[in-house]
């Protein structure tokens, strides 16, 4: 039985299935875990949601930025200009999808395997124990009749680090950064949201969340998506799988029951401009 990770697909179906195909993906034996963000932005996100949904216990995700807005827009919250999912809020199995995807955790952890899966970062102060706590803590908000009050208030920066003083709607909304939005921190364990760029281009005050001294998960073998310009990345511990696929860049897999992850890759046609 193999177990592969995925990066972001972002509504882009036609090269995941090339991708599957590629690694001999086999639904009676093998798994799959997907980094978050199957949908928004790319041409299918109703076929992903279908298919992912389908793979019932053959498939773990876990929500990412773009799963949240979906849920937040169904809810009633503003969609974007750029957002491409309405083939999902005007399906007739609408509900049994949104019920299903916010069902879906924030992190995932395997024992067996000794990795752990977000969709963006977890803040220096936190180890497994607080940040399993904390995903915990937001995904029964988000299971609850508390949900929609939760989406009004999720949108926003601030406040920008963790404090176990937090409570409420900012309590939830930095665990939420966090773990759908982070890329870079400051020395402090600061979130900063607006850069984007690869290491390397941000502010001198700043580094990766995963390059910050003392991080306390430091023991963990983390994968995430959500950084397209990082692209595939793969340092002792931190395997990074958004490698731009939605841009015209590639869909990654790294299969994760081997002595070493194994990569694999399928070239993806250009669906959206990153400016556009």
């Amino acid at each position: 039985m193999a177990v592969w990770a995925i990066g972001d697909v972002q509504g882009c179906y036609e090269p995941l299935q090339r991708l599957l195909g590629k690694i001999g993906f086999d639904p009676s034996r093998d798994t799959l875990w997907f980094t978050g963000d199957l949908v928004n932005r790319g041409p299918q996100s109703l076929e992903v949601l279908r298919f992912v949904r389908a793979l019932g216990e053959r498939a773990v995700t876990v929500l990412g930025n773009h799963d949240l807005h979906l849920l937040a827009v169904a809810a009633g919250q503003r969609a974007r200009k750029r957002d491409t999912f309405d083939d999902v809020l005007n399906a007739p199995d609408r509900e049994a999808l949104l019920d299903w995807l916010r069902h879906q955790p924030l992190l995932h952890h395997s024992d067996a395997l000794g990795y752990t899966l977000i969709h963006a970062g977890l803040l220096p102060p936190w180890d497994l124990e607080l940040a399993r706590r904390l995903a915990a803590e937001t995904q029964s908000v988000l299971r609850s009749d508390r949900a929609g009050d939760f989406y009004a208030h999720m949108y926003g920066d601030l406040p920008d680090r963790w404090s176990d003083k937090l409570h409420g709607h900012d309590r939830l909304r930095v665990v939420v950064n966090a773990f759908t939005r982070l890329r870079f921190c400051d020395l402090d364990g600061g979130m900063d949201l607006h850069q984007k760029g690869a290491p390397g281009s941000q502010p001198a005050d700043l580094l990766p969340w995963f390059a910050l001294p003392g991080r306390r998960s430091r023991d963990l073998r983390i994968v995430f998506g959500h950084w397209s310009t990082l692209g595939r990345y793969h340092e002792p511990g931190i395997i990074g799988l958004d490698s731009g696929c939605l841009w015209g860049g590639e869909l990654s897999a790294a299969r994760l029951d081997t002595a070493e992850p194994v990569f694999v890759s399928v070239p993806c046609p250009p669906t959206r401009s990153p400016h556009g």
